[in-house]
């Protein structure tokens, strides 16, 4: 995992420096530095998921609620009216937060608050989550108001991604099935006005399933088919990409995947699924082989929150499900991806060394 995971931190700096080689900024910065920024975000991130790889898992069970309130708080900040010298509007929205040393997204540092949550109190609940009352219910009461604060943002996709992260644990954790499409039929309304509401998701939706429509959101969908297709076998070449010349927005992050179909061809591509694929199922055999369900509950919420990233981002680029902003993991610009990604490794590489310690002649 180590290995896999460190190939493609290193391969996405590459892939961020040669699609923002040629960005300049409003301040007149040259966007390689975007690549330097990376690499510092890797460093930090790398340093957490050392120091929890090396530490026993089982301290999460402390540690779930003090992260899920500093989550909370930090989601809340970006909505305060006298707020914006630290948390100012950027695009339309308001979605990080200035911490001096870091400019943190709390969105991403929330997917893994709630799955390291969920999976203490799914695995203290045991047979109780088979009961909404006593079970379900406690659940929804917490992650209702985080998912909001998410969706106030606004931050639709993100908050759609939070939610199949909670509820992955509690499935796997023995939640009834019938509690779920109950939660289904309670929210699809609420999820068709969230899409009504705003004109540039309802324009995403409306592109999807008509993408011949003149519509900006149609264009960039076209562009990322274009740019991958122009990378046939071997691609154009390092840093040799047209699309990131205006032609596809953010190159560097939501359509990364794009620039590396085009610059690395094929093969990159294929050399990027199989690293992931790698990833995934590692993180799921250290599930199967976990000692506890507290260790089962987090190495699986923690597979499907990478796993279930790279889908919807290739999906994205690829064209086959609506436009969302979800990053890369590993890979896309974005301290906050980055770091909080190698952070849950840290914590899945700490679950299979639990289960060495237990049993080192094992296969885990």
């Amino acid at each position: 995992m180590f290995v896999v995971t460190s190939v493609l931190v290193v391969f996405g700096i590459a892939a961020v420096y040669g699609a923002s080689s040629l960005v300049t900024t409003a301040g007149g910065q040259v966007g390689a530095s975007f690549a330097l920024r990376q690499a510092i975000g890797a460093v930090v991130g790398g340093l957490l998921a050392i120091a929890f790889a090396r530490m026993d898992y089982h301290r999460w069970r402390r540690w779930a609620w003090p992260l899920l309130g500093v989550t909370g708080f930090l989601l809340l900040i970006p909505l305060l009216p006298f707020t914006h010298a630290i948390s100012p509007s950027i695009n339309g929205a308001r979605r990080w937060v200035n911490l001096g040393l870091l400019t943190l997204q709390p969105s991403e540092l929330a997917k893994l608050s709630v799955v390291v949550w969920c999976a203490m109190l799914a695995a203290k609940k045991g047979e109780q989550l088979r009961d909404f009352k006593h079970g379900l219910l406690p659940f929804l009461v917490i992650l209702v108001p985080v998912i909001g604060l998410i969706f106030l943002e606004p931050h639709l996709s993100m908050a759609l991604l939070v939610t199949i992260l909670a509820l992955s644990v509690l499935f796997t954790a023995g939640a009834r099935i019938g509690h779920f499409l109950a939660l289904g039929v309670a929210g699809g309304p609420l999820l068709f006005g969230a899409i009504a509401m705003a004109q540039y998701r309802l324009a995403r939706v409306l592109t999807f399933l008509n993408p011949g429509a003149p519509t900006e959101a149609s264009s960039q969908v076209q562009q990322s088919l274009t740019g991958i297709g122009a990378g046939q076998l071997l691609g154009v070449g390092f840093g040799q990409g047209q699309q990131k010349l205006g032609y596809l927005p953010y190159a560097y992050s939501d359509f990364i995947f794009s620039t590396i179909g085009e610059e690395w061809g094929f093969l990159g591509v294929l050399a990027i699924a199989l690293l992931f694929g790698t990833f995934v199922w590692l993180g799921f055999r250290i599930a199967r082989h976990a000692t506890d369900p507290l260790g089962q509950l987090l190495a699986t919420g923690i597979t499907v929150m990478i796993g279930l990233s790279v889908v919807l981002h290739i999906g994205v680029s690829l064209a086959v499900i609506p436009a969302t902003g979800v990053t890369l993991p590993f890979m896309s610009y974005g301290r906050s991806s980055l770091i909080v990604a190698l952070a849950a490794t840290g914590i899945l590489a700490s679950v299979g060394r639990g289960e060495r310690r237990r049993h080192p002649r094992g296969n885990a």
